[in-house]
């Protein structure tokens, strides 16, 4: 890097990515940060004042990931029925691919994750929300009856019924052969019991 200045939040994320996929959360330091960016380990600390707060921003980052890529799912068109088994499908899918896409990495975040108990906070409560958006809409089209107390409550329910799907303390399940069809009978019965 040229110089300090063109030094951001966004590349200094991305160089500790691979530097934990590199050498793992308990050897990962900021100089080894500092050193594939090019530049004093003083530089990543104008942009993250502690070494916890670049892990919990690095942490932040990875799980922002799957909020985007399931927010078309919560705001898009379409019956909210579908709606609901397309985002369940893809927060599995999406948890599959980076628990065999990349099993260090994988690891890596579950270290992070255990340290950063606020993030993962957020975390689920922005996915919760998007299943509360998904579960208000299929109320008002008359696909899903009146939740007995709240949307919100409502969408914890699902979330933590599919809860075998998503948590990555069940990813040594997600490569089983009969886990797509346990994914499918889930589903059924979530849909069933949102029925009016």
């Amino acid at each position: 890097m040229a110089a300090t200045e063109t030094l951001t939040a966004e590349r200094i994320l991305e160089a500790t990515e691979e530097v934990l996929r590199r050498y793992g959360p308990a050897k990962a330091t900021v100089v080894d940060v500092a050193r594939v960016l090019g530049v004093s380990h003083g530089s990543v600390y104008r942009h993250f004042r502690t070494k916890a707060a670049l892990r919990e921003a690095v942490t932040e980052r990875w799980l922002e990931r799957t909020v985007v890529e399931l927010r078309p799912y919560a705001e898009g068109p379409g019956p909210a029925d579908e709606r609901l088994t397309g985002w369940l499908t893809a927060l599995f899918g999406l948890k599959r691919h980076k628990a065999g896409g990349d099993p260090e990495l994988m690891a890596t975040f579950q270290v992070l994750i255990g340290e950063n108990s606020a993030v993962v906070d957020r975390h689920v409560d922005h996915l919760v929300g998007q299943i509360a958006r998904i579960v208000e809409d299929g109320h008002r089209e008359g696909v899903f009856a009146a939740p007995e107390r709240d949307f919100a409550t409502t969408a914890r329910a699902v979330f933590d019924a599919t809860d075998r799907f998503h948590d990555p303390a069940h990813a040594g399940d997600w490569s089983a052969p009969d886990i797509g069809d346990a994914f499918a009978a889930v589903v059924s019965l979530v849909q069933r019991a949102l029925r009016p």
